[in-house]
């Protein structure tokens, strides 16, 4: 449904035997030129008032007059999110905001809609339901023209299930639902505007869905999971990604798992990992998303670990 993303190496993926897509093992990481948009990607849960919504509306120049284009397409009342949303937004600071209805294809088909986001500053999505939101939009001339946006500059911002949907891979389902019985987790892809094989999970720390990423990247060990905190966002730009806000961002790094019983089991409370690689970022720190590690160690700057008293760094005397 979705193009090679522009921060994609734009290698084919094929299947990987449970209907999800597997990327290519080839590098990615956006190349020179395809894209100069930021990406505010929030893990819901958003205030108003706080720095990560904030962060979308500064970087959009909204506080400026800089014109929002919304869309609250996944959610299950998309007129009442849309309200909800002008009115945050507004207290954010922007000061022109358009939120166009758009709740199935034929709306997100039309000409008028996609020529308000091509010339828009700053696009945001709202929350609900990310398979929805990509089966809506995904393709048509909206969904053209955000893509279209993000790369002569735009700042595109997704709150919940409208982060989730911006990679080329998203996740959805795999929990208990309401009546106590597990859900199918769903893998397919998504809008495409994040590349690096990079998979978001949103509410993260708050719903504890750390072991709902393990199990998606344990049958997709190519992919990085993403694990995004409420009230925070991970500000993308090229290849590097910043967090701000109240939480962190979890990555999960599958490729240097040695054991993993994923395509035996039957429900994840059953999976067995070994080597399974995980981090977390805090706010004010960068995360390198071609390296899957934190910039300032990519760059050899971060601070030597302090020895213990009565041993040295390297050990004990």
């Amino acid at each position: 449904m979705a193009a090679a993303s522009p921060q994609s190496d734009g290698s084919n993926r094929s299947g990987n035997g449970n209907g999800a897509p597997r990327p290519s093992p080839t590098r990615g990481g956006r190349r020179a030129g395809e894209a100069s948009g930021t990406l505010v990607l929030i893990g819901g849960g958003c205030s108003a008032q706080g720095d990560a919504l904030g962060t979308f509306v500064r970087c959009s120049k909204g506080n400026e007059g800089g014109r929002i284009v919304g869309f609250t397409t996944a959610s299950a009342d998309p007129m009442g999110a849309a309200l909800a949303w002008r009115s945050d937004l507004k207290t954010a600071g922007a000061t022109n905001v358009e939120i166009p209805l758009v709740d199935n294809r034929n709306a997100a088909q039309d000409e008028r809609i996609a020529q308000m986001v091509r010339e828009a500053d700053g696009i945001f999505l709202g929350g609900g339901d990310q398979v929805h939101l990509v089966a809506t939009i995904g393709g048509s001339r909206v969904g053209n023209a955000m893509r279209d946006a993000y790369r002569r500059g735009a700042v595109i911002c997704g709150t919940s299930a409208g982060s989730a949907a911006l990679t080329e891979t998203i996740l959805a389902g795999g929990e208990v639902d309401e009546m106590g019985k597990n859900s199918d987790m769903h893998i397919g892809p998504g809008l495409g505007l994040l590349g690096f094989r990079a998979m978001i999970d949103t509410h993260f720390a708050q719903r504890r869905r750390l072991h709902r990423l393990f199990v998606a990247i344990a049958a997709n060990p190519d992919l990085m999971g993403l694990g995004i905190d409420e009230d925070t966002a991970l500000v993308v730009r090229g290849h590097l990604g910043e967090v701000v806000g109240k939480g962190s961002v979890t990555f999960v790094d599958g490729r240097g798992v040695r054991f993993d019983n994923a395509d035996e089991v039957k429900t994840g409370s059953q999976l067995t990992l070994s080597y399974l690689r995980v981090g977390l970022v805090g706010p004010g720190y960068e995360f390198n998303l071609r390296e899957r590690e934190l910039e300032c160690i990519v760059q050899g700057k971060h601070a030597p670990v302090p020895s213990v008293k009565g041993e040295t760094a390297a050990g004990s005397r």
